[in-house]
């Protein structure tokens, strides 16, 4: 088998419809760029016919023949929203600017995604779990500092808070944040090492003994208790669904609440709490400016972008279990009645802001890496 025989098989393809059998070197090089910083691809192609050329495209090759290339790179539990949205964008696109999109989709635990992008893999827009992520890729001199206001809501395109779930009867009891360090609950989140999902959920263990008037000598205890008490720490929060879900493994699941909601729209029947102490779970979009003026994609890169905060959009984004950033959508009784109030909701920067809360709790040594460390000891 051929080296490209072998990449073509280890990509996953969807088309709709069929798309030009003519890929451009452009095209290739995002393949094999793709390919080899050795993450897990869902690559999409989706068209809308042979639109007529115009001059948006730039320097993008396959503009001149009509066609436009994105490609998007997010965290794993945005891919079944995306899938939804993408076609609309590119139906929209192609009845104004006479253009075919063809995405580039690649999904996996956020902080994997953002070290494929800063090693190498060309994306024209990250939708990552957290902002810090979003940092680091401009720290890496590929988007240009200011990129959160590029875009409503400080760029936050998604949102969601901490849900734990249950077995079927919830037989332990568990209610509260404080019953998962009980003795003999054992609990499935993923590892905050490589899952932005992961970080979320060790900060609404930490914030909720903090925004119940403990200090951090308490809120140290706890968590490690709560950390003792996981069997296994998945690399994503999709893998963590699955090791609960499929695997039988845990008698509760730290995840988004989008997971939950999504879980049972696959014929799941998850027992689930949403607590009333919790973390506002914000997820960014940013163009990757770099790439974007490399490829010649900014005007459509960034109609993409906005097009993710219409009203359009963010109900398939609230249909897949995220709850909208726009307060119209918000406000519809579908979704309002799905998605009730929290009652004490914190952010990361009532914590101190992702600079401090990476240094605090995630870098090599900090408290997660200690409280590690003393489970193992």
């Amino acid at each position: 088998m051929s080296p490209w025989q072998r990449l073509t098989q280890h990509l996953h393809w969807q088309q709709q419809p069929a798309a030009d059998k003519n890929r451009s070197l452009t095209s290739l090089k995002r393949f094999v760029s793709l390919f080899l910083v050795g993450i897990t691809l869902s690559l999409a192609v989706v068209s809308c016919g042979q639109g007529t050329a115009n001059n948006s495209g730039g320097a993008n090759p396959g503009a001149n023949k009509g066609n436009v290339e994105l490609t998007l790179v997010s965290f794993a539990v945005t891919k079944i929203a995306h899938e939804t949205i993408i076609p609309k964008f590119v139906e929209k696109w192609q009845k104004e600017k006479g253009q075919t999109v063809t995405f580039y989709q690649s999904y996996g635990g956020s902080g994997s995604q953002t070290r494929a992008v800063v090693d190498g893999l060309e994306a024209d827009i990250v939708h990552l779990a957290l902002a810090l992520d979003t940092a680091k890729i401009e720290k890496a001199g590929l988007i240009e500092p200011g990129w959160e206001k590029e875009a409503p809501n400080e760029g936050i395109v998604s949102k969601s808070v901490a849900a734990i779930v249950t077995r079927e009867g919830n037989p332990k009891g568990i209610k509260t944040w404080e019953d998962l360090s009980k003795d003999g609950v054992k609990v499935i989140t993923a590892d905050p090492k490589t899952s932005g999902v992961a970080r979320w959920n060790f900060l609404a263990l930490w914030g909720s003994v903090l925004k119940t008037g403990g200090d951090e000598t308490k809120a140290l205890d706890f968590t490690s208790k709560v950390y003792k008490n996981v069997p296994i720490l998945t690399k994503d929060a999709r893998e963590a669904t699955d090791v609960f879900f499929k695997q039988g493994q845990g008698d509760a699941l730290i995840n988004y609440e989008n997971e939950v909601v999504l879980a049972g729209q696959k014929g799941e029947k998850p027992t689930y709490t949403i607590p009333d102490v919790n973390v506002s779970i914000d997820n960014p979009i940013a163009i990757v400016d770099k790439n974007v003026d490399r490829h010649g994609t900014r005007e459509v890169a960034e109609a993409f972008v906005k097009f993710l905060y219409t009203p359009e959009a963010q109900r398939e984004f609230a249909k897949t279990g995220f709850r909208p950033v726009d307060a119209t959508v918000a406000a519809e009784p579908e979704f309002a009645q799905k998605y009730p109030p929290i009652k004490t909701l914190f952010t990361a920067r009532d914590l101190g802001g992702w600079g401090d809360i990476q240094k605090k709790f995630f870098d090599d040594g900090a408290v997660f890496d200690k409280i590690q460390g003393s489970i193992r000891q």
